[in-house]
């Protein structure tokens, strides 16, 4: 990849994705392996009057030797020094930029059962000191190629060519590859904010989902909630884009309703474990029954849904057209940033209080009277199919077709 594209590209992550503001520290996680690039994101950081950039780099390779060699009970004691690091970003507020690189199997032969030990355990401590930065700053997530990923999306090329290959996917899906990407982006946000503007007049109180594939669901919504899209704002007005790229309009559903099965209509990495052909039931909001082929994956689930009482419930529920630019690619990704963009899905776990109206002038006490849902985790997986059909039942008792064919029918 040429220096100029990346430097290019780097820019775009800082301006556009976390908005860097002047004065402002910057918190960059990344694989060891990706220094060729970052270098590039902490420049143009400085560029942006950064105060300060700190780079946490991490390993897959390093990852997965710690949970192969490292006591179970070591690994759940959180040293001071990881808590009062995490407080520092939460007095500071960080623009927080996470470059995207990993193996979606990178921990497929680690012990699962202890990686959901080990996140029980820790995530409780840290939950809520995130918590308290939530509105509050900026993050995005932006991917760049690794090799073993790359070639789990090219089998069939070799190492260079991968790359290569995924290179020119990434770069055209967040809308980097032609023209000007800072104008490309003002274009996208506007159009997705259009879209969410139209699926909030309607007043929507109820979602019907079907397919062929089995899936047949409905899930209500919460009044006072509205739909988003695109870029976000904290809570001081400063717009940044979490995700690059993203094709989404979602909202946070009211968790005591989902009922009905949903199957999974792309992969999953979970755990740094790629699942497939899955599914769920849901009653009464609650997932009360696990579809897969593989016992292995069945066991994952059931670990990750009986994490806490929000894990198995919706916290999110997205929009997004099968005719997508990410899906017209004809790509698996086997990677949620891309595979949750290219067509309709769902998450499970924690909502988003941000889908409140009005939700930066509310108290903490106004904001959870909304009852959205709350969880360690949030998993999103996909659910979109060629014939997904999606009818919305509106407060005033009207049925509107949303989808059809599983693209936009509004």
């Amino acid at each position: 990849m040429k220096k100029s594209t990346l430097k290019q590209y780097a820019k775009l992550i800082v301006n556009v994705g976390a908005n860097v503001q002047k004065n402002q520290n910057v918190v960059i996680s990344a694989s060891v392996t990706d220094e060729y690039f970052v270098k590039y994101v902490v420049e143009e950081c400085y560029k942006a009057k950064a105060k300060i950039v700190r780079v946490d780099w991490f390993s897959d390779e390093i990852t997965k030797s710690t949970y192969k060699y490292a006591k179970t009970e070591t690994l759940k004691e959180v040293p001071n020094w990881r808590v009062e690091k995490l407080k520092y970003d939460a007095e500071k507020l960080p623009a927080s930029i996470y470059i995207d690189s990993s193996d979606p199997d990178a921990l497929a032969s680690v012990d699962q059962e202890k990686i959901m030990a080990v996140r029980k355990a820790t995530s409780p401590i840290f939950k809520p000191i995130r918590d308290e930065m939530e509105n509050k700053h900026q993050w995005t997530i932006a991917a760049i190629p690794s090799e073993k990923w790359a070639q789990k999306v090219f089998p069939n090329e070799s190492k260079k060519n991968a790359v290569s290959k995924l290179w020119d996917a990434i770069l055209k899906c967040a809308r980097a590859d032609i023209g000007d990407p800072v104008k490309n982006w003002e274009l996208h946000n506007k159009t997705l904010l259009e879209k969410c503007t139209k699926l909030n007049s309607l007043n929507i109180d109820t979602l019907i989902y079907s397919s062929k594939n089995g899936t047949n669901f409905k899930v209500r919504l919460i009044e006072g909630l509205q739909f988003l899209g695109g870029g976000s704002y904290t809570i001081s007005g400063v717009y940044y884009n979490p995700n690059m790229p993203t094709e989404e309009c979602f909202i946070s559903p009211n968790k005591m309703s989902a009922e009905g099965v949903v199957y999974a209509s792309k992969p999953l990495s979970l755990n740094g474990k790629v699942v497939k052909d899955f599914g769920f039931k849901f009653h009464e909001g609650k997932i009360v029954e696990v579809y897969t082929k593989n016992e292995e994956d069945k066991k994952v689930f059931d670990q990750l849904i009986n994490l806490d009482e929000g894990a198995s419930r919706l916290g999110e529920v997205a929009l997004v057209p099968y005719n997508s630019p990410i899906n017209e690619t004809g790509l698996l990704f086997n990677n949620t940033l891309f595979d949750e963009n290219a067509c309709c899905h769902l998450a499970i776990g924690v909502g988003f209080e941000d889908t409140i109206i009005g939700f930066e002038k509310m108290t903490k006490e106004e904001i959870k009277a909304f009852d959205i849902n709350d969880s360690m985790i949030h998993v999103d997986f996909m659910i979109g199919t060629d014939d997904l059909s999606i009818k919305a039942i509106t407060r005033d008792n009207k049925e509107v077709q949303i989808f059809e064919n599983g693209t936009w029918a509004i």
